[in-house]
């Protein structure tokens, strides 16, 4: 039963039959073949272009915000001391075995 199921199932989505669908069509025509080709090309140069764009925008407008905000007041120097209080905290009874 279950190899007939197998079988009408891969019948019915079969690559010949349910991929031939969805295949792109080449045209026949010579020139027309060459015009979807520079089509294609020049969708593929403007995409390049408004990447490189947008990049470059979003580089300039961080290195600009960076240059115009405010650093903070003094950072801490090298060397400074920090006072605190710390305790030292017991290792628990039981540990999770790994």
């Amino acid at each position: 039963m279950i190899n007939r199921t197998f079988r009408s199932a891969h019948a019915r989505f079969d690559a010949s039959q349910f991929g031939a669908m969805f295949a792109p069509r080449k045209p026949r025509h010579p020139l027309a073949r060459i015009a979807v080709g520079l089509l294609g090309l020049a969708l593929l140069a403007a995409l390049l272009v408004v990447g490189v764009v947008v990049g470059t925008a979003m580089l300039a407008l961080g290195l600009a915000r960076r240059l115009l905000t405010r650093r903070p007041s003094a950072p801490a120097r090298r060397g400074a001391i920090v006072d605190a209080e710390y305790r030292v905290v017991d290792r628990p009874a039981h540990t999770l075995p790994y």
